[in-house]
């Protein structure tokens, strides 16, 4: 079963930004088996990724993380995907920052929800100086 759920727009009241996104097709509680089979809510998830792209300081261990996050049968939140772009560039690799939205792309379930991911993130893409693959390879 495919947890990504609809994402839904909101206004943001103390935030520059124009919209959040949040995970409302994901019951709370709901429990989330992971790929060692130990289940997790959403939001364990989203807090233990959140977490360890604060802490990444080098490439294997920012690559290691993106790849079980994008492992898993849901796509990563938001919050996540900032985390691991601003991982990206402290460890300085610009390809793995354009590549966190190629697998963000892949992994959501259409392109309206792929544009709602650009529209949230586009103040910290700008802010890193991260181009997207198609405006690199028109």
């Amino acid at each position: 079963m495919i947890l990504t759920g609809a994402l839904r727009v909101a206004a943001a009241s103390t935030s520059a930004r124009a919209a959040v996104l949040s995970r409302a097709a994901i019951p709370m509680g709901m429990q989330i088996r992971n790929y060692s089979g130990h289940s997790e809510t959403f939001e364990e998830f989203n807090a233990r990724y959140v977490q360890f792209f604060d802490g990444v300081q080098d490439l294997f261990e920012l690559q290691r993380g993106l790849n079980n996050a994008f492992a898993q049968d849901l796509v990563p939140s938001p919050e996540v995907i900032e985390k691991a772009l601003q991982a990206s560039r402290r460890v300085n690799d610009y390809a793995t920052a354009v590549r966190v939205f190629e697998g963000l792309k892949a992994k959501v379930e259409n392109a309206k929800q792929y544009e709602q991911y650009l529209q949230y993130l586009e103040p910290l893409r700008k802010e890193l100086g991260v181009d997207l693959r198609e405006e690199l390879y028109h």
